[in-house]
């Protein structure tokens, strides 16, 4: 077993519309910068694009009412990340949550570091989704 955080916000606007914007990879980079930095194009089964960390290819669930968008990155390396990603309701507005997974080669600097770019992204998500940008 190894470490997690789960890193969440909450974001004044109904699950559906959180989830019809963030499950879409097109618009990773506009929320994502920790993930994805440049345009996000289809190839077979998954999502190419450039990472801060390198070229990387990701792979979400199938669309789902249950506001799941668990996805795997495989890192250059060939290395999957699992990150299960979820949307739920929260009274009229939504939670975002985030799983962060520790893996087994990662410093406690360097599971910051990927924390903080997380509460980031989901930042700028909220900022999105709220009209704030």
């Amino acid at each position: 077993m190894y470490p997690v955080k789960h890193i969440s916000i909450t974001i004044r606007c109904p699950p559906a519309r959180v989830y019809e914007f963030a499950s879409r990879p097109q618009n990773l980079p506009r929320w994502a910068a920790g993930l994805a930095r440049s345009e996000v194009r289809r190839e077979g089964e998954a999502w190419v694009t450039d990472a801060p960390f390198g070229r990387i290819r990701i792979r979400f669930v199938p669309d789902n009412p249950f506001g799941v968008m668990d996805h795997d990155v495989e890192l250059a390396s060939g290395v999957v990340v699992h990150n299960p990603m979820r949307v739920v309701p929260n009274g009229e507005g939504s939670e975002f949550i985030f799983t962060l997974i520790r893996r087994p080669d990662m410093s406690d600097a360097q599971f910051a570091e990927d924390a903080d770019a997380v509460k980031k992204d989901l930042a700028q998500l909220k900022a999105i989704l709220e009209g704030h940008t």
